[in-house]
């Protein structure tokens, strides 16, 4: 956890009157540090075979700005190199409340893992909600059991170019943070046990990480705030 997140859980629970710049030196003091990012730790997987379905534009343009939740998300595959072997993570991130709103963990970047994800992503979505949600080209996205399914949802596919991994960079920035914050330096003799401190972190990233952009908020509490007053 960095500084910015404790000064916020101070001021959130306890109510503190305490500034970002404090609690760094007071870190400092207790021999704490936050993590620095290190691109080495980032194992990304890549799931491009070229067309192999239906592809579409690209309706965001880098513009991962969204008003609120449920209007612009992401989503990818990530890769996890472990003792047991691999595993993969593709969730579905909401670019507005910051909130992984669908996941499914895998041993296996399958279709099963998007027909889990896609379920979850479902259940999930508010009544009246028709998001944006982008992906780069991997062969999921493409694929017609992923592509009618977001159809049959109300939600419009949008995917990076050919090439352009900056196109979804807002993803891949959650990912750089999932790898520092849970990952970097742990290993997990099991893919159950990985899978249940992953799930557990997702939790927590929901319910508990407060954000500077959302004001100090967790993204669970943002959504709910957010959806509230717009009914």
């Amino acid at each position: 956890m960095g500084h910015r997140q404790v000064a916020m859980e101070l001021r959130a629970v306890d109510g503190a009157r305490i500034a970002d710049k404090t609690v760094l030196k007071m870190m400092r003091e207790m021999g704490l540090r936050c993590g620095i990012r290190r691109e080495t730790d980032h194992h990304r997987y890549n799931s491009y075979k070229g067309v192999v379905g239906k592809t579409f534009e690209n309706v965001l343009g880098r513009d991962f700005a969204a008003d609120g939740p449920w209007r612009k998300m992401g989503t990818d595959v990530t890769e996890f190199r472990l003792s047991f072997g691999k595993a993969y993570l593709a969730p579905v991130y909401d670019f507005g409340s910051k909130e992984i709103v669908a996941w499914s963990v895998s041993e296996r970047p399958d279709l099963a893992q998007q027909e889990e994800m896609l379920a979850m992503l479902a259940a999930a979505k508010p009544e009246g909600a028709a998001p944006v949600l982008h992906s780069d080209m991997g062969w999921q996205y493409q694929h017609a059991a992923y592509v009618r399914a977001l159809a049959e949802n109300g939600i419009t596919q949008s995917m990076s170019r050919k090439g352009n991994c900056l196109d979804n960079a807002a993803t891949e920035q959650v990912f750089g943070h999932i790898k520092d914050e849970f990952f970097r330096g742990r290993d997990w003799d099991t893919f159950e046990s990985f899978k249940a401190d992953l799930e557990a972190y997702i939790h927590h990233w929901n319910h508990v990480r407060r954000q500077v952009k959302l004001k100090g908020l967790t993204p669970a509490e943002f959504r709910e705030l957010a959806l509230r007053e717009a009914a």
